[in-house]
């Protein structure tokens, strides 16, 4: 293929990511129930208050953005150096290919588009150890809400919640232990037949080390907390009467079985509305509130970087480096 060929089909493929991320944004936010709900209960409060509360969530999404590419950029230093800036381009033009792919996987096609050829199969492999830390952080504490959540309303039997407690831990130590041995991956992968002649990519596993792996936890851990927040400030602003305990327990819990559901992201905002509703149902009778306060949190942290994002999806180089 010589280089007009390369240009042309990759101004086509710039075009149908932008065209097929700007179709699904329009198709979601042009008849969304839940947002309008939102800026109802909005219109019904405080303008000081919803400024505050507003430009408190959206500042807290930039900053849970910028440290994803903070935890970015160190993934791939062993790689590949890449500035700061370079990264925070990365993470959100991943966002506007995620928006529209099962899974988000489009994600990791936006970010390692902005690594050398050569880096690339090995970026995504750095990407997964990311995702890795993800899991953890989200399935520990999720689980370990879980079960608070079953003593707390479930009233089942003691000996039930003790064998129940037991497979947590389990459940907890398995993930924190597979993690933490995670070129454990690497020695599995390089046996398996099908899978030796990509043992050269594999090995990438091997270079994390201990205080790596507690490094990339740490920001993981980062976005969780801020995730949280964010959910908090809404939550409390739209429903007061909820109990902080209560209310970050049942976040962890809607984290946790959010993560397990298959989902798009432009078509999964009904049901983390159901999933949030139900457990929120233990607590509150505020159904409405509570949807409309998982839409502006889903539109505020996946939407509004996602267009922002648009503008790095134009700097891609499919063929070579991504353009300054």
């Amino acid at each position: 293929m010589n280089s007009q060929s390369k240009k042309i089909l990759s101004i086509g493929i710039k075009v149908a990511v932008l065209g097929l991320a700007f179709w699904f944004i329009f198709q979601k936010l042009s008849n969304n129930q839940n947002i309008d709900n939102f800026v109802s209960l909005l219109y019904k409060l405080s303008l000081t208050d919803v400024y505050i509360v507003m430009s408190s969530v959206v500042l807290l999404m930039f900053l849970n953005w910028f440290i994803e590419a903070l935890k970015w950029k160190y993934l791939v230093r062993g790689l590949e150096k890449i500035s700061t800036w370079k990264a925070v381009e990365s993470v959100f033009c991943g966002l506007t290919w995620a928006v529209f792919t099962p899974n988000r996987i489009g994600e990791f096609g936006g970010r390692v588009f902005f690594l050398s050829p050569r880096k690339r199969i090995m970026g995504l492999i750095a990407m997964s150890v990311g995702a890795m830390a993800k899991l953890v952080v989200t399935n520990v504490l999720g689980s370990l809400a879980l079960f608070c959540f079953i003593m707390r309303f479930a009233y089942l039997n003691p000996f039930v919640n003790f064998g129940l407690g037991v497979l947590i831990l389990l459940y907890c130590s398995f993930f924190i232990l597979f993690y933490f041995n995670i070129q454990w991956l690497y020695g599995l992968l390089k046996k398996i037949n099908f899978l030796k002649r990509f043992k050269r990519f594999f090995i990438i596993f091997s270079r994390y080390k201990y205080a790596d792996m507690v490094r990339i936890l740490i920001y993981s851990l980062s976005r969780y907390l801020i995730f949280t927040i964010q959910y908090f400030l809404i939550i409390h602003f739209l429903v007061p009467e909820i109990k902080t305990f209560d209310m970050v327990m049942i976040l962890f819990v809607f984290y946790f079985i959010q993560s397990s559901l298959p989902s798009l992201d432009m078509l999964d905002i009904g049901v983390r509305a159901s999933v949030a509703t139900y457990f929120f149902a233990f607590v509150t009778t505020q159904e409405i509130a509570i949807m409309a306060a998982i839409a502006a949190i889903w539109m505020i942290n996946l939407i509004i970087p996602a267009i922002f994002g648009s503008i790095f999806v134009l700097k891609l180089n499919f063929f070579g480096h991504s353009t300054n």
